[in-house]
């Protein structure tokens, strides 16, 4: 396959010696009572807020953490496998904006936008799992994360991947995944459910961080922890120092994971954006920001845990020439350095807007990349020495069994990209690649069916929002 390096194992040893270092000498602010109790029995130096993680107590946490695990789909079946060369897409979380996919109206998302990117993702074959896109601004401020996971749940069979806003909130998306799954300990056997939680770049980890990490590492649910970091703003503007911090603050998050539940599915990222001098914007699409989130996925696997990586995140406004070639950047790169469990595909405009039309943009793209990663195939079969042998000089080989038999699996065939005549395409009315993918998405919302929850399941997700709602209003 198709493999791209970005460091090297000394690099990748002198960027984790780098953030061993800071835990060691600098330490992380934790603002978490439980999560400092964990890490001083661990053997932590505490002193108040202030900890600092001898390397023995991460190597053990490093060493707990499984270096690759299984996801399912909502239905039982083998989705994902998180870990070594193995990557896999979907969208991203909490773009406060969506691209109307009839109106192409820029506003504020709704519940009804993260159904329907969950039923886009759902019908496309390149996205792997949903994300909500949005962060959803017309249901209970407090509980727009369980809003977006009950949309989700009832559009898509495929794996979700969320995020949540507190432990409490962890809790109840876990109980509603349980409720699909039929149990927690089925939901536990093949889980279908990733939450996501994020330190606070410089080296402090929140309250509600940490009380994520350990209600999913209590669960057995596997658990994202990664910063956002801004390279020049919030970490260092080095690539290499920044990657260094990100490293620091992920592994006090696993650390605390693993002391609550070792061997508990953990996934990690020391990834961010560079702040852009000039316009105070933090671009997606840079090539600082595709290097990191690539090499993050170098020194995870190096350091062997599955990894979180980004693409199909373009800064532009429109699906366009710059978001072609970012996304293109973005899909390749990452997958071509092995990152596992790969996000953002349908953001826009620095992360801040949502769009349907970038997601189906973005499986044709991935598609693509995954025909090159995939490489070329040499073996006799491939070589086809009896073909060539039997068609001989001068000969076709249209018409051959072999090319029957091999064409489909050794020819990409896109969905959308054009490669008509001119002609042909002149008379189908000149369309551009952004009316094409337009296109593409009204037909999956006008025609594309989930796999329905039953009744019974469905009213279960509804109590338990309502329960929520009403647990809310009485605070």
């Amino acid at each position: 396959m198709l493999k791209i390096n970005i460091l090297d194992d000394t690099q990748l040893q002198t960027i984790a010696e780098a953030g061993y270092r800071l835990l060691e000498t600098v330490g992380v602010e934790v603002q978490n009572a439980k999560a400092l109790q964990i890490l001083k029995k661990a053997g932590c130096s505490v002193e108040e807020r202030r900890v600092k993680i001898p390397r023995s107590v991460v190597a053990k946490a490093v060493q707990s953490a499984p270096t690759s695990f299984q996801v399912y789909d909502r239905e039982g079946n083998e989705a994902m496998n998180l870990g070594g060369f193995n990557s896999y897409y979907g969208a991203g979380p909490t773009c406060p904006n969506y691209f109307d996919s009839y109106t192409g109206e820029r506003r504020p998302a709704r519940k009804s936008d993260a159904a329907e990117a969950a039923l886009v993702a759902d019908a496309l074959p390149n996205i792997d799992y949903a994300m909500s896109l949005v962060m959803v601004g017309d249901q209970t401020r407090g509980l727009a994360d369980l809003h977006e996971v009950d949309a989700m749940l009832r559009n898509t069979t495929k794996p979700i991947a969320t995020w949540a806003f507190n432990g409490h909130n962890a809790i109840a998306i876990i109980e509603m995944a349980a409720a699909v799954a039929g149990s927690l300990a089925a939901l536990q056997e093949n889980p279908f459910l990733i939450v996501y939680a994020e330190p606070t770049t410089p080296l402090m980890h929140g309250a509600d961080a940490m009380d994520k990490v350990m209600v999913l590492a209590e669960n057995r649910i596997p658990c994202i922890y990664t910063p956002g970091m801004l390279m020049g703003a919030t970490a260092p503007v080095t690539l290499a120092g920044a990657m260094s911090v990100g490293a620091a603050e992920c592994l006090t998050g696993l650390v605390v994971h693993q002391m609550i539940s070792p061997g508990a599915p953990f996934i990690a990222g020391c990834a961010g954006n560079p702040m852009d001098m000039q316009h105070m914007k933090t671009p997606y699409g840079s090539p600082e920001s595709i290097l990191i989130h690539a090499a993050s996925g170098e020194l995870w696997r190096y350091l062997g845990i599955p990894s979180f990586g980004l693409a199909g995140a373009p800064d532009t406004k429109t699906v366009d020439a710059q978001a072609g070639f970012e996304t293109a950047m973005q899909v390749l790169i990452s997958g071509g350095c092995g990152s596992n469990l790969i996000h953002d595909v349908g953001f826009m405009d620095y992360g801040l807007t949502g769009s349907s039309r970038q997601l189906v943009f973005g499986n044709e793209v991935i598609g693509h990349a995954r025909r090159l990663m995939k490489g070329i195939d040499v073996d006799e079969e491939h070589l086809a020495y009896e073909v060539v042998k039997r068609v001989g000089p001068g000969g076709n080989f249209l018409g051959d069994e072999h090319t029957f038999a091999y064409f489909r699996k050794e020819i990409w065939t896109p969905q959308l990209s054009e490669r008509r005549s001119y002609e042909e395409w002149e008379a189908d009315g000149k369309k551009d690649l952004e009316t094409v993918v337009g296109e593409k998405l009204i037909a999956i919302l006008s025609n594309h069916k989930p796999s329905p929850l039953s009744s019974e399941v469905a009213a279960k997700l509804d109590a338990i929002v309502a329960r929520e709602e009403k647990n809310l209003s009485n605070q």
